[in-house]
This record gives C-alpha cells, structure tokens and sequence, in this order.
C-alpha cells in the first residue's frame, strides 16, 4: 500500500502526553512563586524538545509539544482569546467518582483571535525543533458552546451570533497558524460525543443550552471555518467521551451523529476513540464517504498501561474494514495521555510503549507508518 505523506498517518496520536517530573516541578514552583516565568519557560523548553525527539525517535511522523504548557486541553486556549475569561465555577466537570477543577469560559466581549496568542510561539518553538511533521491541537469552537458558562447577550443575543463570533474567531485562528509554518491543525472536539449520550444533552438543557438542531448547526459552523482554510493545510478533528486521571464523562456510540459528522463536516480526518465498548461498535462508520478522508481508529487505550496484544487490534481493523476501506484507515491511541496537566494513571514508559507499538502495527498493516 502507498505510503501516507500527508497527515493523518498511519501511525498518530492525539496529542497530550504525560507531563515529565520536571515540568509537574517546575509548575508547582512556578504557583508557589519560588520561580519567575523565565525559569519555568527554559525547564519546559528544555522538556518539550526531549519529548519531541522521543516521538521522533518511536518513528512517528506527526509530533506535538505533548500540551506540556498547557494546564487544560481547551481552557487555556479559550482563556487567550479576545472576549473570553476563564472564571471559577460552583463545581468542576463531573468524570466517574472525580471532579476537575472548579472552573468554565465565560464569554464576556466580542470574541477574536489575538495576533499574539501565546500558542502560535508554542506551536513556532515545536516546528523549530522537530523534524518530522509539526502537529498543533486546539479546541473545537463547539466545546466553548458546549462548556460555557455564560455570553454576554448584548454582543451575542442568540446562538446564530454566537456562532457568527466562533467562526470568525476560528477563521483568524487557522490563518494565524498557517502564516506561524503549521500545515496539520487538530480541532479537539467532546461536543460530538456528548451529543450521542442522553444524559449529557439532558445535562446541557439543564444548563440552559439550546440542543434544538445543534448537530447541523456545529457542522455548519465547522464548514464555515474550514472553508477558508488554506491549501496545503490538513485539519482534523478528535472526539472522545471525556479523559481525566483516567476517567471518563459518558457512553455511547457514534450512531446519532454519524451521518452529519463524516459526511457534511469537511473534515480531513477523524481521531476516534474505539478502545472499549462505550464507543459503541464500528457500523456508524458506514457513513463515511469513499475518498480521501481519513478514519483514525483509537484502538490503543490511554487510560491504562497495559500493553495490548498486536493480533487483538489487527482483529478490530479488520473489522473496522467491513465498513471503511484500509486505505481510509489509520491508528492512533483512543485520546491523550495527559489531557489535563494531572495526567493519566499510567507510566511515562508505558505510554512510549504504546506509542511504540502503534507504529510497528502500522508498519505490519499498511506496510508503512
């Protein structure tokens, strides 16, 4: 089979990777006060390019900075752009027997990327240090309509303008990178799942969402702000249900949304999470259109960090292509290692070993990584 020298590869992962000691050090020293900003970006560049050369050195060809800046993978984004402000919360985000911290995005003003977003350097220091192809992740403007806590109504009286200011936004976004050297963006993106467990959409109209159409109108959105993006630029997107210190939010599969989400989202690929039965089976991938776009299968857990057996995943891709051709396929872990800085309950080796072994399943599977 031809080898993929495009993103998504054969072999990929999501993004997050487990924070090395130095850097939880560094952090808590850093919120403590007992060392300047200065110190703790050197000990963080210093770890991002020892994880960089790691991911190379496994044999991946799309690698991160691991979100090793980040304490969340999408609030610390949200709280840098123009118009939002990241408050605390009566309560965190409930996962299985755990809470996150107490805190929500509040949109405050008229929403905008910022020219000096502090993740464009993040993304600059990881394309000058890596090789192989440098990939960035942000969240989907979906999970700020998703999680926020309130909107300001007289900039945004309703979810038509909302969306309006998130599609700007995220079109500022995607050109901003693209001028920063990045050619492979990944929209991390919960709301999708959400939107195939009834307990959560019941949980958002609690919270005063409006659920009324709201799979055509995220899609809409989507295709509002790939339609400007540029050529030579691969977007992808990842949906999971939730990944906190190993836990997670909900079940279900893919069947609600499925139409919707691989045939109007243009999309150049999916990341999704296919590691346990909460996922549900593979037949929503029926309605992935034959072509270029790409179905990454998240076959390999984060969560824990058991190794699993290479002839257990082969089994599951060949099952996956009764539905999607293997030319349409990738392999990747289900979500990251390290979604918020906490991380998930498993060593730093065993997550390398996974990784590790995603690309020898590619390479026996494909032919190639």
């Amino acid at each position: 089979m031809a080898q993929r020298t495009e993103p998504p590869f054969r072999a990929d992962h999501v993004g997050s990777l487990l924070r090395t000691i130095a850097v939880k050090e560094a952090r808590a020293k850093r919120e403590a006060g007992t060392i300047g900003k200065a110190e703790l970006q050197q000990i963080e560049d210093r770890e991002i390019a020892n994880i960089i050369a790691k991911q190379e050195a496994v044999g991946l060809k799309g690698v991160t900075d691991g979100e090793f800046r980040r304490s969340w993978w999408h609030f610390d984004f949200f709280g840098m752009l123009e118009g939002v402000e990241i408050r605390d919360a009566g309560h965190g985000i409930q996962f299985q027997g755990v809470q996150t911290k107490a805190q929500a995005p509040h949109v405050t003003g008229r929403l905008g990327f910022p020219a000096a977003h502090p993740m464009l350097d993040h993304f600059r220091f990881l394309k000058a240090h890596a090789r192989a192809t440098a990939k960035m992740t942000i969240p989907s403007p979906n999970v700020l309509h998703f999680r926020v806590g309130s909107v300001n109504e007289r900039i945004y009286p309703t979810r038509e303008t909302l969306f309006d200011g998130l599609t700007q936004t995220y079109r500022q976004a995607v050109k901003a990178f693209y001028d920063s050297g990045c050619r492979y963006l990944q929209f991390d993106d919960t709301a999708w799942a959400y939107l195939c467990s009834k307990d959560e959409v019941e949980k958002a109209k609690a919270r005063g969402t409006d659920v009324e159409g709201l799979r055509l109108a995220y899609a809409d959105m989507i295709n509002a702000v790939l339609e400007t993006k540029p050529a030579g630029m691969k977007i992808t997107t990842h949906i999971c249900r939730g990944n906190f210190r190993s836990t997670w939010i909900t079940s279900g599969g893919y069947e609600p949304v499925a139409d919707v989400l691989f045939n109007r989202c243009n999309y150049d690929g999916y990341f999704l999470e296919y590691d346990t039965d909460r996922a549900g089976g593979f037949e929503p991938l029926r309605f992935v259109p034959k072509g270029n776009k790409q179905i990454v299968l998240g076959l390999v857990t984060t969560k824990i960090g058991t190794l699993e057996k290479k002839d257990d995943i082969k089994r599951r891709i060949e099952e996956a292509m009764k539905f999607v051709p293997l030319e349409q396929l990738c392999l990747s872990p289900q979500c990251g290692f390290a979604s918020t800085e906490e991380g998930n309950v498993l060593a730093e080796d065993e997550q390398w070993a996974k990784l590790a072994m995603i690309v020898e399943l590619a390479r026996e599977v494909w032919g190639s990584a």
